[in-house]
Order: structure tokens, then C-alpha cells, then sequence
């Protein structure tokens, strides 16, 4: 078994909702990236898809920065849908996922690979200069934390570059509007260009 299967199997464990179909496009999609490159996803959770992407990240020679303030978004609170008991830091009462995430890192021997930011997503982007060649926007789903990451992140992606935006739903049903708004907005903005999709997940390039 390779290294990237290995690690695609660890991914499938980890705490997380990034279905693994869509972890595999993730994979994919790093996979066809050049060599080398400076990576970031938005939104890092318990390291689940730091570990689809760190995958393709070490396999090209790239770095992956993982960046979440790791207290959970608005969903996973207490009292709604995604709550969960098992993280919630007894000292303070607030989700913090960093610890999972930073064993889910250390399991997957991707220290020198996913490297993590921990902070305000608008905050860390004011002093973040290096160019991307891959970015995933898996934040928040509200519409403020959304857009700001969506206008924050983007300007950052060099052309040719790819941009994936996960939970993408066009029917209002199946899950939050930014996303979906976001993947518009792009698509109109004459910046990007669909290459595919699987799932909810969206896989653009910078022209």
C-alpha cells in the first residue's frame, strides 16, 4: 500500500464531516497540482481533511497551512445539530478541537507538511503575503464568516491556482446558502473557471 493510500485510510478515521468521497477529490485535486507550492485550508476541525490534502501536500512537495481558531462555527455549539460533548475544553466550556487536530497531524507523520494556524481566519489573512497555489474554503457557513473568507483568501490565489469550496448545495434543503453564493460569485467574477465537482465539493481554477 502506498503512502497516500495509507494516509487516505487514516483520513476516513478521523472525527470529522468531509465525506470521503469528497476527501478523495480533495486528494485528487492536490495531486494535480505542480510540485512544490505554498497550500492553506480554511478550516481545519479535527484534522480530518488536513490529512485528505496533507496527503497530496507531502506526495507534491508542498505545504499545507491548516488554519482555524479550533472553537467550533456557529453549528457545532451547544444546543445545535453538530454539537459535540467530547470537545468541549472543561476549563473554559468552549469547543477547542486543537488537540485532536494536532494528534490527528502527529498520527499521520504530517508534521513537516500540515503546518498549523490558529486565530481569526480576517485576522491571520492581513499579515499572511505568500501567494497560494491551492486553497480550500471550509469555514464558517454563515454569511459574514463566509464572505470574509471567501474576500480575504481568493485575491491570495495565484493564476492557475486552484480554489475548492466545500458544502456547496444549490438546493436550500440540503445545507447553508454562503457556499453556495460564494461558488457563485466566483464563477461571475470571470476569475474562475469550474473544473469539477463531487459531492459538495467545487473544484475551480484562477484564470
Amino acid at each position: 500500500m502506498s503512502r497516500v493510500d495509507e494516509l487516505l485510510l487514516l483520513a476516513d478515521s478521523v472525527r470529522g464531516f468531509m465525506p470521503p468521497e469528497e476527501g478523495r477529490a480533495l486528494t485528487g485535486a492536490g495531486l494535480d497540482q505542480a510540485r512544490g507550492g505554498t497550500w492553506l485550508e480554511v478550516g481545519a476541525w479535527c484534522g480530518r481533511s488536513a490529512v485528505y490534502l496533507g496527503a497530496a501536500a507531502e506526495a507534491r512537495g508542498a505545504v499545507l497551512y491548516s488554519l482555524d481558531h479550533h472553537h467550533g462555527s456557529e453549528e457545532n455549539q451547544r444546543g445545535w445539530e453538530h454539537f459535540d460533548e467530547d470537545l468541549v475544553d472543561p476549563a473554559d466550556g468552549r469547543l477547542n478541537t486543537l488537540p485532536h487536530w494536532q494528534r490527528t497531524v502527529a498520527d499521520a507523520a504530517l508534521e513537516g507538511t500540515v503546518i498549523g494556524l490558529v486565530g481569526p481566519s480576517l485576522v491571520i489573512a492581513e499579515h499572511f503575503a505568500q501567494p497560494l497555489d491551492l486553497l480550500l474554503i471550509d469555514g464558517g457557513h454563515g454569511d459574514e464568516v463566509a464572505w470574509g473568507d471567501y474576500r480575504a483568501w481568493t485575491p491570495r490565489l495565484v493564476r492557475g491556482g486552484t480554489l475548492l469550496i466545500h458544502d456547496v448545495f444549490p438546493d436550500p434543503a440540503d445545507g447553508g446558502r454562503p457556499p453556495y453564493e460564494i461558488y457563485l460569485d466566483a464563477l461571475a467574477s470571470g476569475r474562475f473557471a469550474e473544473v469539477s465537482a463531487c459531492g459538495s465539493l467545487r473544484r475551480l481554477v484562477r484564470l
